[in-house]
């Protein structure tokens, strides 16, 4: 990547962290990644993929495999702390994990690629909306305009913090855990404060169900029987002294490493809160958000990422052990072989989804060479 590449998709890449939208809403992001992809030489762009998806195509008029390379369009609904001057405009709002990097870095791709195809098949660039929710990779997926870009295999990567900077590491299996949100409201009835024993309060199923529902995935070791319980919020009754709770709202984040192990940990804690609910006279809703199955590499795709990072010379680890938080990345692969990396973001950088993170620059051409290295690796 010459100079002045880096300081074109640097510049732009701040211009993005200036302005993030918010999962399902990047509507004006991807209008500017359609634009700069045609800007780019794409032969084919496709817009509005299951919401606000972008796809670009560059074909080289042979036959051979699709490769894709996916990036995310979202920000996060955080107030940005920084003092960088290109820190967000929106209040409450801010690119705090990375995802503006991201999209500089398949930029770069595309430029590349705008000026030399590959020798056989296509490539596919993907700007995928509402990855922080978990919806958006199953969204672009059901659009049925993906059959038309289907891909054989497809790549990406998230930056990490607390792994060395422009290093990279990969699993070779699982990648990510699975997790999601479940929200439990229990429901009984109303008293006055001086007559409790007329109404049905969810208080002591609720201070029963918070210790359970946290010692029933304690963590610990990340191997196929890895289970993390995590209480997020809790509510019950109103702010007032004359009247009992008849209702109680908790929300708890479950996380496993694999999806069998994920359907064990549901049954158990449904299992806890009927138990709960039955023991005290209450009734008790059970409902899911936020749902992200296991992303699992393909050893294919995972040779293909660490030889490229040999041929570049970029310091590649292969590893067992997945990351806790999740990605939505893992529908795709459903029917291509996948492989999701790690690249380092420094040792002391702050943490994804902290306030004070932001994405180091310097990674923009290290990504965006992996993943041209990867993409010829397989078509020439």
């Amino acid at each position: 990547m010459t100079p002045e590449t880096l300081a074109r998709l640097t510049k732009l890449r701040h211009e993005l962290h200036q302005t993030p939208e918010l999962s399902g809403q990047e509507r004006e992001t991807a209008a500017r990644m359609a634009e700069q992809l045609q800007e780019f030489g794409a032969d084919q762009v496709l817009t509005g993929l299951g919401g606000h998806g972008v796809a670009a195509v560059y074909d080289s008029g042979q036959a051979g495999p699709t490769v894709a390379v996916r990036c995310e369009l979202d920000g996060l609904p955080i107030q940005e702390i920084t003092d960088v001057p290109y820190v967000s405009r929106v209040t409450g709002h801010g690119h705090l994990c990375g995802h503006d990097g991201h999209m500089a870095m398949v930029l770069g791709v595309a430029e590349e690629l705008g000026r030399n195809r590959t020798l056989k098949g296509r490539v596919v660039l993907i700007f995928q909306s509402a990855e922080e929710t978990g919806q958006g990779a199953t969204a672009f997926r059901a659009d049925p305009r993906f059959e038309q870009i289907a891909p054989d295999y497809v790549f990406s990567l998230h930056n990490l913090p607390g792994l060395e900077l422009g290093t990279v590491e990969v699993c070779e299996a699982a990648a990510n855990c699975a997790s999601r949100g479940m929200r439990v409201i229990l429901t009984g009835r109303t008293s006055h404060a001086a007559a409790p024993e007329d109404g049905v309060s969810p208080a002591m199923a609720l201070s029963t169900l918070i210790p359970q529902l946290a010692q029933l995935g304690r963590g610990g070791d990340l191997d196929a029987e890895f289970a993390l319980t995590t209480v997020t919020h809790a509510n019950l009754g109103e702010r007032t002294f004359g009247v009992t709770p008849g209702r109680a709202e908790l929300w708890v984040t479950l996380r496993t490493v694999s999806d069998a192990c994920m359907q064990r940990l549901i049954l158990a804690a449904e299992a806890l809160v009927m138990q709960a609910a039955k023991a005290t006279g209450l009734t008790a809703e059970i409902t899911y958000d936020d749902v992200f199955e296991a992303c699992v590499n393909h050893g294919e795709a995972v040779e293909t990422v660490a030889t490229t990072c040999a041929q570049r010379g970029v310091s590649c680890t292969l590893t067992q052990y997945p990351q806790k938080f999740s990605e939505d990345f893992g529908q795709f692969a459903k029917g291509a072989k996948t492989a999701m990396f790690w690249l380092g973001a420094g040792r002391d950088q702050p943490q994804l989804h902290n306030p004070d993170y932001d994405f180091p620059d310097a990674l923009i051409p290290v990504g965006s060479g992996i993943f041209l290295t990867a993409i010829r690796q397989v078509l020439g």
